[in-house]
């Protein structure tokens, strides 16, 4: 499931063209084919990963599971733009709600340090290869069948992950949602993250300086400290905001919003590359991103679990860090005319690889929680953290290689030649932007052992806690 959604991102990306001429999009509304998912996924997050927690996770993944897979076959149905783009909305909403649990599920299931880091790497393989096999499959269904088909290969793959999860993941019933159903703190967070998508996403239609962009972000903004406002003062809170002084926990989380920012864009401009700059079609695009996807794979569920439990996950994210700002900074210097396996190969091997060690490993350092009742918390916070990345990084390097690319053209450049510069420039970005994120890892990141093999150990003693408590700061209700 978690494959599948985020699959969801990119598929569309290569098959735009194709529904642009069926339905007769106009230019202006087929970015939001893609917007619609992005705000609906990102506006639940956090909220779905609180009500997770109150009235349980199973049943929160269970609706936004049927959710999204009803949608999506109304999504390959659709006849018209308003109805694509609505299911586009409905199915981003059901996959929020699924994806906000996803994490906090893994955690209470898997208690044996082996166990779990395999867990994360399977889940890390979803997030970290989710956007190059969303390009494969969209390349694949737009050129050999139709663009209906992205959409409606959800449903067999959805109804087969409703019948596995209602089967096999045990039931859990959290406290109810008098325990903290902060509704005033749940409008103030939904609405902020909706309109903070939104705003984020209208940006290359607007401009970063214009008065939508300031206007809607700023209230935006203003939701947000309302939110934070409501949860510092209110006697039950929808989110406990002591929570966020764990190092780790918001550290990760920020690495991840680099990272995302940053591989996600990347994904997705270098297939606009490949097509618009080098001349592949969809299906050649596909296979371009083959390696990238596989080394990912292999990586994120073979190789992520062994070196977690030998250097744990800090140590395994950093290196993963380094091999991707080394993948994005070749990226940088792609020609016109590439050579595949001098130019393109190099580049998907080093994010590939790297990828599939960073996102199992930060997701990991990001749900360092205490307490089993915020894991849902702590899943959402990493989902939206991940979404927010997404949604500015594609804004922010998409503004900018074509404002680049209008740039050069106006001072008489060749148009294939400033269009890729254009590419060039939002690569080198990228490079910088996880750049940022291995400074957080270094200088933010609290060093982790790694994990003992075997099943978890007998209860601390009195002895051993109290010696623990001394080595960490006190707990703040």
């Amino acid at each position: 499931m978690q494959l599948m959604i985020v699959v969801d991102i990119s598929i569309v990306t290569v098959a735009l063209r194709s529904i642009q001429e069926d339905l007769g999009i106009d230019q202006a509304r087929l970015a939001w084919v893609t917007n619609a998912y992005t705000l609906g996924f990102g506006g639940v997050l956090l909220l779905s990963g609180r009500l997770g927690d109150l009235v349980g996770r199973k049943r929160m993944f269970l609706i936004g599971l049927t959710t999204f897979t009803a949608a999506s076959a109304f999504a390959g149905l659709a006849w018209n733009q308003e109805v694509l783009i609505a299911m586009r909305f409905i199915q981003g909403t059901g996959a929020g709600m699924a994806f906000a649990v996803v994490m906090g599920i893994i955690v209470t299931l898997f208690t044996d340090p082996r166990e779990r880091g395999m867990a994360m790497g399977a889940s890390g393989f979803a997030q970290a290869a989710g956007a190059s096999f969303g390009i494969i499959a969209g390349g694949v269904l737009s050129h050999g069948i139709s663009w209906h088909w992205v959409f409606y290969v959800n449903v067999p793959i959805g109804v087969v992950a409703l019948y596995l999860a209602a089967r096999l993941v045990p039931d859990d019933r959290g406290p109810g949602l008098g325990a903290g159903a902060d509704v005033i703190g749940a409008a103030l967070v939904t609405s902020a993250l909706l309109l903070g998508v939104y705003t984020i996403a209208t940006v290359p239609d607007y401009g970063w300086s214009s008065g939508h962009t300031l206007g809607f972000g700023g209230a935006a903004v203003a939701l947000f400290i309302g939110f934070l406002i409501r949860e510092a003062t209110a006697a039950v809170p929808l989110v406990r905001l002591g929570v966020f002084r764990n190092r780790n926990l918001a550290g990760g989380n920020i690495v991840h919003l680099l990272f995302t920012a940053s591989t996600v864009p990347f994904n997705i401009l270098i297939a606009l590359y490949l097509q618009q700059v080098v001349g592949h079609s969809p299906l050649s695009t596909a296979f371009a991103f083959l390696p990238l996807a596989v080394v990912s794979a292999i990586c994120s569920l073979a190789l992520f679990a062994r070196l977690n439990m030998r250097y744990g996950p800090r140590t395994v994210l950093i290196g993963g860090l380094l091999l991707v700002v080394a993948g994005l900074a070749l990226a940088a210097r792609v020609p016109v005319d590439p050579v595949y396996v001098v130019d393109f190969l190099p580049v998907a091997l080093l994010v590939g690889v790297g990828g599939g060690l960073v996102m199992p490993a930060v997701m990991m350092i990001s749900m360092s929680v205490r307490s089993p009742d915020e894991v849902g918390l702590a899943s959402g916070v990493a989902g939206t953290s991940g979404m927010i990345g997404d949604t500015l990084g594609i804004a922010a390097l998409a503004a900018i290689a074509t404002a680049h690319t209008n740039a050069l053209i106006a001072d008489g450049g060749e148009p294939v030649n400033a269009l890729n510069e254009g590419f060039q420039l939002a690569f080198l970005i990228t490079a910088g932007v996880t750049v940022l994120g291995l400074a957080v890892a270094v200088l933010v990141l609290r060093p982790q052992p790694a994990p003992p093999a075997g099943p978890p150990g007998p209860p601390p003693t009195g002895e051993e806690e109290h010696a623990a408590a001394g080595n960490r700061p006190a707990a703040h209700s």
